[in-house]
Parts: structure tokens; sequence; C-alpha cells
């Protein structure tokens, strides 16, 4: 025993000040280290590598079971409305309002040399014209066989070369001979269609401004308005000609819906109403495109504030699902009726009156449902292109509403004054966010990630509920400064630094001297000595 202790005396007085100063430097280098690292990863991720690899790595081979497998069958029934709801709010929707690539988006690339959209953004466009614009008997006309291939081609300039193919496809076989009758030697000259989804992509992608996009989508609007009458007459001849009878529904409305946003782009704002509110009359059960939301932007760039209110009576249902516009467009309207005299120190005095209090309702509504909104509405946060997809509840949504809705509330006299004063007061009524909220379901956790995949690398995606600094960054930054602190410390005062380590580790260890000495008192010198032999 005595052995023991004299040669863990002996190391110990070994040890000179140098061999501290690299010890507690090397600490402080590697822990410094760590430190940086988990702080990349967690601006990228939104989470600590350190915890995520002990969740999802040694957990299991600690034998740490999963509480969702393991309750599933009893708690299955209980979340499945939860479930649902969670899935349908982060599902990414398309963008009503979505901007033209060629007109404008790639005009902001020419500009600033960034581009505006993501890759995973323009995959789930892709994805939309194969649903919308395609249909199993494309391969039937050449035509429509080669804008098929189109719609799913990544090389811009390759989907351009392929709509002007299909132009010219149309142009070479206009005029094909068709007997008039069986068998005979009479022939007349029948005109093909042209092909509208060629000039789609060709207004979406190559006009370089929207003139010329109005231009190109009134000839889609020609071409596309023959097919949709013609397959209209057949469509009950068989699935085959239900299918593309459904093809060119699609293909119309969004051929009007867009030349209704190329109307209101260029000032004419009457116009586009008047052509939105055709289009919802003709096709009322075609919400996908949700033009409603159109609708409200253009009335109230006209200040057509009762017709607003029309609108959101008929589309502000329970039933229906909400969105930024209609929660925000909601809390403007009423906050339209008091915010011009409205005055916080007034209001805390004499207390708020009904119309102020239903003013402050719909903006607590409105902001739980999305609470990115207001950073961008106040300006606190900078605005970006919107992109062509959003998810619902998430920076995308408030970023895509902001673009176009932020003139509309400079517009009316006071209202970004109210809704800074109070819109941080719906943070009180739900603390717990993830978890219940008041008016609308829990706020979903998905939003980050699918955000960070929507939105481009050079913004800063919004985070709500603003997360905690994990574990593993607090103590990789206390270590790191503690053991820096020690070898700064032991540089300028190496003997005193000595003395104190060695003090630090005598104490360290007498615990186990302290157990070792009753070992040695309980047993016997023989049995004890035959032990430490071994």
């Amino acid at each position: 025993m005595f052995g023991t202790e004299s040669s863990l005396s002996m190391f110990l007085n070994t040890l000179t000040p140098k061999f501290y100063v690299a010890l507690t430097g090397t600490s402080s280098l590697i822990s410094g280290l760590i430190l940086i690292f988990e702080w990349w990863y967690f601006r990228k991720y939104g989470t600590s590598f350190i915890e995520q690899v002990s969740v999802s790595h040694l957990r299991p081979l600690l034998g740490g079971v999963d509480n969702n497998s393991s309750n599933n069958s009893n708690s299955s029934n209980g979340d499945s409305d939860s479930n649902r709801q969670s899935v349908s709010e982060c599902k990414v929707w398309r963008n009503p309002l979505n901007l033209f690539r060629g007109a404008e988006y790639n005009r902001y690339t020419w500009v600033t040399g960034r581009e505006p959209l993501t890759y995973y953004d323009m995959n789930l466009s892709a994805q939309d014209h194969q649903t919308f614009f395609t249909c199993d008997s494309d391969h039937l006309r050449p035509a429509d066989a080669i804008m098929q291939k189109a719609w799913r081609e990544r090389n811009p300039q390759a989907r351009i070369s392929a709509a002007h193919e299909a132009l010219e496809i149309n142009e070479i076989r206009s005029r094909v001979e068709v007997p008039l009758i069986a068998s005979s030697t009479i022939w007349e000259i029948k005109l093909l269609p042209k092909c509208a989804t060629a000039y789609i992509l060709l207004a979406e992608e190559e006009a370089t401004t929207i003139a010329e996009a109005e231009k190109l989508f009134k000839q889609a609007l020609k071409a596309g308005d023959g097919c949709y009458r013609r397959s209209q007459q057949l469509q009950h001849h068989g699935s085959q000609y239900e299918a593309q009878h459904r093809r060119d529904t699609n293909v119309l409305v969004y051929i009007k819906r867009r030349l209704a946003m190329c109307a209101r782009r260029l000032g004419r704002t009457r116009e586009a109403v008047k052509m939105m509110r055709d289009l919802m009359k003709e096709f009322p059960l075609l919400s996908m495109f949700n033009i409603h939301e159109n609708l409200l932007e253009a009335l109230l760039e006209l200040q057509a504030y009762a017709d607003v209110q029309a609108v959101l009576a008929k589309y502000d249902d329970i039933s229906l699902p909400k969105s930024a516009t209609i929660c925000y467009t909601a809390a403007l309207l009423k906050a339209r009726a008091v915010s011009d005299k409205f005055s916080p120190e007034a209001a805390s005095r004499r207390g708020l009156s009904t119309a102020e209090m239903n003013a402050v309702e719909a903006i607590h509504r409105a902001v739980e449902f999305n609470p990115h909104v207001p950073k961008y509405l106040l300006e606190m946060k900078s605005l970006i292109l919107p992109p062509e997809h959003i998810l619902k509840r998430g920076d995308s949504e408030a970023i895509a509403y902001a673009f176009f809705h932020l003139a509309h509330w400079k517009r009316v006299e006071g209202a970004l004054n109210l809704l800074h004063c109070t819109w941080e007061g719906t943070f009180r009524m739900i603390p717990y966010p993830l978890e219940k909220g008041h008016l609308f379901y829990p706020y979903p956790i998905c939003t980050e990630t699918a955000d960070r995949e929507l939105l481009p690398s050079f913004h800063e995606v919004s985070v709500y509920p603003k997360k905690e600094l994990p574990f593993f960054i607090l103590f990789t930054a206390g270590l790191c400064s503690f053991t820096a602190m020690l070898a700064l410390l032991t540089h300028q005062f190496p003997e005193l630094m000595g003395v104190f380590a060695k003090a630090f580790l005598s104490t360290l260890f007498a615990p186990l001297n302290f157990i070792m000495e009753k070992v040695e008192s309980i047993l016997p010198s023989s049995l004890w000595h035959q032990l430490t032999r071994i």
C-alpha cells in the first residue's frame, strides 16, 4: 500500500509546469474545436450533433426503447387526428402568387448573381407540371409527347428548345391530308391544334418581360380553349377521353389565371379582378389553384374593402383550410376600423373598446397561425423573392404573403402601428405552441426543415419557437473557457499552479487511498500480499 502511495507521489513530483500548460492548452484547443463544430451544426441543421448521435446510435446500443414504438398500440387511435393534422400542415403547397421565372426570377439572377429558387422548389414545380399538363394519351400526339419529356428536363435551355420543337412539329404537320370518304380520292386539308403547353413553358421561362409573357399566354389560350372544347364533347366516351379532358381543363384554368396575373402586374387591376371572378364562376370546383387569394390581393389594391369582406365571408370558414392571406387579411380589415385613432397610451388608460378588442383578437389569431409574418410586415427582417412553393404556417408562406401585401398594410393608416403594439401578446396565450394551440392546432415541428429546403441558402430562415442552445454547446463552451483559463494561469504562475495541481490530485485520490486502507485492515496480510503479487 505504501508502495502505491510513494509511486503516486513520485509521479506527481516528476510532472513539470510545462506538462500542465500542455495538458490544459490541448484540452482547451480540443474543446474549442468541438464547440465551433457544434455551433456550425446547430446553425445549419437546428440540432446538436452530439445529441443527435447519442439519440440515434448510442441509445439503441445501450438498450433504449423508443417510446413511440412501445406505446404505438395504445396511442394510435387517440393520436390519429393530430397526426393527420400534422401531415396536412407540413404539406408543401403551390404558391398562388408565384412569380414568372423568365420575367422575374431570372432577372433577379442577372442583377444579383444569386439563385432565388432552390433545386427542391424547382423539382416540385416540375412534378406539378407533369401532374397538371400531361396524361397517358400524350404519346398519340407528337407535340404533347415532346412536352411530356420537356417537363421532366432539368436544364432550362433544353426545356425551352423542346417547347420550340413542339411548336415546329405542329407547324410542319398543321396541314395534313384526311380522306373525306373511305376508299375515295376526295381529300381535305385539316389544321391541327397548336400545343398550348409549349406556349405556357415559353411564357413562363423564355419571356423576359411580363408583356412578352402575356402575348404567349394569349396564344396558349387560343390553343388551349380549342382543345378544351373538343375534349369536353368526348369526355364521356371512355377513361382515356376523360383523362384528356381533365388535363385540358387544368391547362385552360392555368392559362387564364396567369393571364389575370399578367394584367395585375401590368396595372390593369380591374381587368384582372374581372378575369378572376369569371374564372371562379366557370370552374368553381378547382380550388387547388387558390384563385381566391389572387382575387383578395387584387381587390386590396383597388381598396375595395367591402368586396374583400365578401370573399373572406365565403372562404374564411372553419371547414376550409386556412392560409396567411386569409388570416392576415381578416386582421387588416378589422384593424382598419380602429387603427387610425388607436393609441397605446390611451388604450392603457381607458381600456380597449369592443372594436379594438376585435382587431387585437384578429391579429392574435393571425399571428398564431403564422408567427413569422409580423417581422416582415414591420420590416424587422429583410424580404426576398417568394418561392414557387410554400409551407403553410412556415417562413416561406410569410415571405410570399408579405412580398405582395406589405403595401396594403402600409396603405391603411395606423395598421402597422397596431400590429407592432399587439402582435407579441399572442405568445403569452400559447406558452407551449408545439404542445397546445389556442385557436389552431399546435404549431408543427416540421416547418424549419421544409423551409430550409424551399428557401435559398443566403436567406436566414425564421425559426419558431426560438430554440434554446443545446446542452452540449453550453457544456463545451464552459469546458473550453475553463481549460483556457487554466492554461493561461499555468503559463503565468507555473510554480503556484503546480502546487494547486498536486493538491487537487492528492484530494482526488484521497477516497481511493481511504478505501485501500480499509481493505488492507480487513483482509489478512498474507492474502493481501498474494493479491498485490497478482
